[in-house]
């Protein structure tokens, strides 16, 4: 079996940069991309700061921590992946973005390398398609955030062959992490079953069932959930809900996964969540009211 030592992750954003941090603290080579180059910038300043909590709460030394640095390299030129071992797309929750980045990649990746999608709920097969080697195309779901989060889900498309997810296997094992194994159905086990509850939470805000601090303290306190479903829908983020909620509908063909008209609603108002500073809740810091200067 081959050995990996080398990796890319396409995409900066928190799964990304989490995906990327993971494959350098774990002696990997790892090239990091995006086409925006202000995203590479915050994700050159989180990665470095994430790497450094964990030297602070001596999880990690410095020497490992600096090592880690070093391996990461930043680039908005596909072209400069044509020789790693895997690639790990990262990108927005569109289908057709996928498929259109993997056949790029495809045309730029060396023969032998693996290309793997953090997909949470499109097809692998599907994407596979796109490309001319469907038996070297897998999902490999991280869960937020990846370099703490111990699980992955691996998904085997029509075709993947049994080398293609040993390796995968393997590589999650090498991050530390806990594997699961799904078949290529919308969803996969972990959204197909978090994202409904999320959309019903939705629904019994929406329909006046009671207020959203109850909604999240009933789940937190009666099921024993570290974030309330309505909490953890403003960290995924809103439209990768709703998008999630439209692929499980577009995909399974069952109205019980229709996306709750206010899910909808608070993403075409740009309420996504913790990343925009309001979704379900408002993050953003309220300025204090300026006292008014004691006169003499």
């Amino acid at each position: 079996m081959a050995e990996i030592k080398t990796l890319a992750v396409v995409g900066s954003g928190q799964m990304g940069s989490g995906i990327a941090q993971l494959g350098a603290v774990h002696g990997l080579d790892v090239w990091l991309v995006d086409t925006d180059p202000d995203a590479l910038v915050r994700a050159t300043k989180s990665i470095s700061s994430s790497i450094q909590r964990f030297v602070s709460n001596a999880h990690l030394s410095q020497a490992a921590g600096s090592d880690a640095l070093r391996r990461l390299k930043y680039t908005s030129n596909l072209e400069d992946l044509h020789s790693v071992d895997v690639v790990i797309e990262a990108i927005v929750e569109s289908t057709e973005v996928k498929k259109k980045l993997f056949s790029e990649l495809d045309k730029i990746a060396k023969a032998s390398a693996i290309l793997a999608s953090n997909t949470s709920s499109i097809s692998i097969t599907r994407l596979a398609s796109a490309t001319s080697r469907p038996c070297q195309v897998i999902g490999m779901h991280f869960m937020n955030p990846p370099p703490i989060m111990k699980l992955v889900e691996i998904v085997r498309g029509a075709d993947t062959s049994d080398e293609t997810f040993s390796l995968t296997k393997a590589l999650a094992e090498r991050f530390g992490k806990i594997v699961i194994c799904s078949q290529d159905y919308s969803g996969f086990i972990v959204n197909r079953i978090l994202m409904p509850m999320i959309n019903e939470a939705f629904f019994t805000l929406y329909t006046g069932v009671a207020m959203k601090e109850d909604i999240d303290a009933g789940m937190k306190l009666g099921t024993n959930h570290p974030m309330g479903p309505l909490e953890l829908a403003d960290f995924i983020g809103l439209d990768v809900c709703l998008s999630i909620m439209r692929v499980l509908h577009a995909g399974l063909g069952d109205n019980k996964y229709a996306p709750c008209p206010l899910l909808v609603q608070y993403v075409d108002a740009g309420r996504l969540g913790r990343k925009r500073g309001i979704g379900v809740y408002d993050y953003r810091k309220i300025p204090e009211p300026v006292k008014p200067t004691p006169r003499l």
